[in-house]
């Protein structure tokens, strides 16, 4: 009964893309003097979800095993997008640092906001097993 409920399944997809996004801004402000670098970004936590084939999203088949060709594995995270909105630098390299670490804080609050959601919901199943 309570091996799948969603809103725990949710917050660890979201805890797991705050983690993803944290990797990618990590590897643009390591290669922001690299020449013809192009700074990348996820895609909203939001899309990303409701694209996962494990979540019941339409975006792509699943793959039920590793031989599968064209099905993403269940809890995959999307991968890394060019971010368009980099502006250039003479040599080429998109990377802005003051971009990067707003990026790293939202990144931040959106792990926070995962474990502020289950621990709330744990707190809650908690309550109500405990009145049985």
């Amino acid at each position: 009964m309570f091996e799948k409920l969603e809103l725990f399944r949710m917050s660890h997809a979201m805890a797991v893309h705050a983690g993803q996004k944290q990797a990618v801004t990590a590897q643009n402000v390591a290669n922001s003097d690299t020449p013809d670098f192009k700074a990348k970004d996820l895609i909203a936590f939001s899309d990303a979800y409701r694209l996962d084939p494990s979540n019941g999203g339409w975006g792509s088949q699943k793959a039920t095993r590793q031989t599968h060709i064209h099905g993403a594995a269940a809890g995959q995270t999307p991968d890394p997008i060019v971010d368009e909105n980099g502006v250039g630098s003479p040599n080429g390299n998109t990377v802005s640092l003051e971009n990067e670490m707003l990026k790293s804080l939202d990144a931040k609050r959106q792990h926070d906001r995962a474990l502020a959601i289950y621990k709330s919901s744990l707190s809650i199943l908690r309550a109500t097993l405990s009145r049985s």
